[in-house]
């Protein structure tokens, strides 16, 4: 079958079986659905008039990270649900506004404790769900569940705001409990990313304070009664019941004292199977492994869990023994991908590598083969690696992953470069998964590489997945324990974080691989968008995203890291803010083609949503304007929606 009739095929499969599923009306969780597809099935906003969209309305939330140690950042996918839209600031106050007007409605601040050391600065949104067995009027019918930085649960009436008093404790359930004992800062056990609730069970990740030490909190994951915030059921991905069988897969002396591995990116579900999706990171600490001996199965994986048990029914390690703070960082995207004319339920993980996984959602098989090839070897005195590490045949890696050499040396000028060219000798440098060393090692991609939470967009009309990797390679130095407080109290390495790795022989400092005018030492770009058929596995176009307005003294289109993710409509438009120049864009998923920006009022580090107003029938495109308090852009507290300045098409 030529493309041209297989896209035909496509369109007439997406017409019959998406068009009830992907209403573009609705919004109504992180991602768009359930199935975190960041897709919408509106299509009013189109190529040929997409030059015509207007600032149609801009909401503040009031939220400019007063009293807090840092910046906050706004991330928050707002939600659409029975007629209002739902955002969560950085510090997870919930705002209800009108979808067509950004009228306030109500606020709820859920008061956290600002003189508090968080480790994390976001909050990336809200969860909806409706009491089946409320009637309409009822108090709670309808509640908006919101995780927090303090690691609390709370739920709020989603008509009034009002705290739901039957949940928990007042309204608010305490997540700390059952972590481990020995907590000591509780700033570094947190949550950022939203629950996914299938049926009346809330299931929840964590995030918590990486490289401190070998005993971290548990990652464990919980699923919560909706009705009373109860916990039903918890899965530790530390696997220390010698009854699992990936208990196997770890010392077990060791296994014991292990934390971490946990969930902090968004989880996705099929209610219809009760099957939850979570994507877990690397075990306690990072960036060595000799305190975890064996390939730490569950720790960097896809797990599929029985969502009314937390029973693992699947799993996918796609990182063995990581030791490069390779997490799986972004949401788990449910699809239907049609393959050998088959219609097969899928689940796709992009990661921090730069590789994209496909799996069979029922079953984990692979639907693209994944190779174990041989990976660099000669890790520090006690490190264990994994000698072989999962590669997928396709799609091709989305960032390169060669060993750096110094003739890769990239500068604007030609001291920029002599000077990348002798940084890259000085570090040990043999292509990804090269191990941290005594010396210093080049991780290229970087730990903030490849894919992070931003995640995937997929059309399920045209099977295309697009994403916006980066590209900027580290450095990860290993220091023996009686050097470390020597070497960081140095001032050697102004731009390095240093961290203690509590428990092993070493301390740790990472950091951009920059030159002296701080750009990358490689050449650009730095971060691209790209769209890649997934039926297929090739990518059908790549190209740079962002520019270096406010990053740099001139106005390049290098293509720039970026914090945040794309949505694609029905029209076949991407829309995608995340780059750190400050705009929001439109582009053709057919080619790659821009065909529209627009300069938010604050950084654009979230993922916009979208939706066609059933009170005025037009088609708002929304997004939260409000900076990222890791990387020192415009900070604000905007909600920006854009339509179109006439309804014509």
């Amino acid at each position: 079958m030529n493309r041209f009739l297989y896209f035909l095929f496509l369109l007439a499969y997406a017409n019959t079986v998406f068009a009830q599923e992907v209403n573009p009306s609705v919004w109504d969780h992180y991602g768009g659905s359930e199935k975190g597809m960041q897709y919408s099935g509106a299509d009013q906003i189109t190529a040929e008039n997409v030059g015509n969209l207007v600032v149609a309305w801009t909401y503040r939330t009031g939220e400019m990270s007063e009293g807090f140690s840092r910046q906050l950042s706004f991330q928050a996918n707002p939600i659409l649900v029975e007629g209002k839209l739902y955002i969560s600031s950085g510090s997870a106050i919930i705002s209800a506004v009108n979808p067509a007007t950004g009228e306030e409605y109500w606020q709820f601040d859920p008061q956290l404790n600002r003189q508090q050391r968080y480790s994390e600065s976001a909050n990336r949104g809200v969860s909806s769900w409706i009491d089946p067995q409320a009637s309409l009027g009822d108090v709670c019918r309808h509640r908006i569940f919101v995780a927090t930085l303090d690691a609390s649960m709370f739920a709020v009436d989603g008509e009034t705001g009002q705290s739901c008093a039957d949940f928990g404790t007042e309204g608010k359930a305490d997540l700390h409990r059952g972590v481990r004992e020995n907590v000591d800062d509780w700033g570094d056990y947190l949550m950022t990313s939203p629950p996914v609730i299938v049926g009346n069970i809330v299931i929840v990740g964590s995030a918590i304070g990486d490289n401190r030490g070998v005993e971290l909190e548990y990652g464990i994951v919980r699923g919560l009664d909706a009705r009373s915030g109860k916990i039903l059921w918890k899965w530790d991905p530390v696997p220390r019941d010698p009854a699992d069988p990936m208990h196997s897969h770890w010392d077990p002396e060791q296994v014991g004292r292990n934390g971490a591995a946990n969930a902090w990116a968004p989880l996705s579900a099929d209610s219809a199977r009760g099957i939850v999706y979570v994507p877990t990171g690397s075990a306690s600490p990072d960036f060595y492994g000799g305190e975890r001996v064996g390939d730490n199965r569950y720790a960097n994986s896809l797990v599929a869990l029985n969502a009314s048990t937390g029973k693992v029914i699947w799993h996918q390690q796609l990182i063995h023994h990581d030791v490069w703070d390779y997490d799986l960082a972004s949401q788990p995207t449910l699809v239907e991908l049609v393959k050998d004319g088959e219609v097969i339920p899928a689940v796709i993980q992009a990661t921090k590598t730069g590789f994209i996984f496909t799996f069979n959602r029922v079953t984990g098989e692979p639907l693209f083969a994944i190779e174990e090839r041989p990976v660099p070897q000669g890790g520090v005195l006690g490190e264990v690696l994994s000698p072989t590490q999962p590669f997928p045949v396709a799609p091709p890696a989305l960032v390169p992953n060669h060993a750096l050499t110094p003739d890769d040396a990239w500068g604007a000028v030609f001291f920029d470069r002599m000077s990348c060219k002798a940084l890259i000798e000085e570090y040990r440098s043999e292509g990804i998964f090269t191990p941290p060393s005594l010396q210093g090692t080049i991780n290229m991609p970087g730990y903030g590489g490849g894919v992070n939470w931003g995640g995937l967009a997929f059309d399920p009309a045209r099977q295309i997945a697009v994403v916006n990797p980066n590209n900027i390679p580290h450095v990860v130095q290993l220091i023996p324990r009686q050097e470390f407080e020597p070497l960081r109290a140095s001032g050697d390495y102004p731009k390095s974080q240093f961290t203690r790795q509590s428990g092993t022989p070493y301390g740790m400092r990472r950091q951009r691989l920059l030159s002296p005018l701080g750009a990358p030492c490689v050449a650009p770009p730095w971060g691209t968008i790209a769209a890649v058929d997934m039926v297929g596995g090739d990518i059908l176009w790549q190209i740079p995203f962002g520019t270096t307005e406010d990053q740099a003294p001139f106005d390049a289109d290098w293509g720039m890291p970026s914090v945040g993710g794309p949505i694609i409509t029905a029209s076949g438009l991407i829309f995608i803010g995340a780059a750190l120049d400050g705009y929001i864009r439109a582009y053709n998923i057919e080619n790659g083609e821009e065909l529209w920006r627009h300069k938010l009022p604050a950084g654009g580090q979230a993922t916009p949503m979208t939706y066609i107003d059933e009170t005025t029938g037009r088609q708002f495109l929304v997004i939260a304007a409000g900076g990222h308090g890791g990387v020192g852009n415009e900070p604000g507290d905007y909600v920006v929606a854009f339509a179109l300045k006439s309804r014509s098409r």
